[in-house]
């Protein structure tokens, strides 16, 4: 009877320690889902968002991967390089200055926005990405992926381009039928929250 109780309270235990390690992880990152859900998606709706989206959905509608690992190839060189008109072409876009105004009256909540595509392609961004193609990252593949609204929620961690302490979270976003039709990742200052 004493190796019976013995071995129920050890895998009692062996259990109890993942559950308390993963329910510390998801009070850390509620307060970030909470502001996701109240300033954030009250604007995902708005027509310079969607519209954004269904042009470059029907502009690259016809890209395959290698069209996509191209673009995105060509992306990552201007970051390093000299040339940069496709990110000063993306960062110029009607949807770019709507993302900046937003993460402007975040008062530094909010460290980057991103919006993408269907494919997972960057329409608009307050700053520049490291890459153009986000389509291969869980950030796109547990929003969009997902499907109808869905949100993501990844590990706090420092980001290296903004160099602050933050989480991403990422939203599937729908037009008005309910279709999902991108995607978008908030970097949360969780200092500043």
């Amino acid at each position: 009877m004493k190796k019976v109780v013995t071995a129920f309270l050890l895998a009692c235990t062996a259990v109890a320690v993942p559950m308390s390690v993963s329910m510390a992880q998801d009070a850390k990152l509620a307060p970030i889902s909470d502001y996701v859900t109240s300033d954030v998606k009250p604007w995902l709706n708005d027509p310079a968002i969607i519209e954004a989206i269904k042009a470059q959905n029907v502009a690259n509608a016809n890209l395959g991967q290698a069209d996509i690992d191209a673009l995105d190839k060509k992306w990552r060189a201007e970051v390093d390089g000299s040339d940069h008109s496709m990110i000063d072409g993306v960062l110029g876009n009607a949807l770019s200055k709507f993302l900046q105004e937003k993460k402007a009256a975040s008062n530094g909540k909010i460290s980057e926005i991103f919006v993408m595509d269907a494919k997972g392609l960057n329409v608009g961004q307050s700053d520049p990405t490291s890459d153009y193609w986000q389509g291969d990252e869980g950030k796109f593949q547990k929003s969009f992926g997902a499907g109808k609204e869905a949100v993501f929620v990844d590990e706090i961690e420092k980001d290296e381009s903004t160099q602050t302490l933050q989480s991403q979270a990422s939203v599937t976003i729908s037009d008005d039928k309910g279709t999902p039709i991108g995607a978008i990742t908030v970097g949360v200052n969780v200092d500043a929250l």
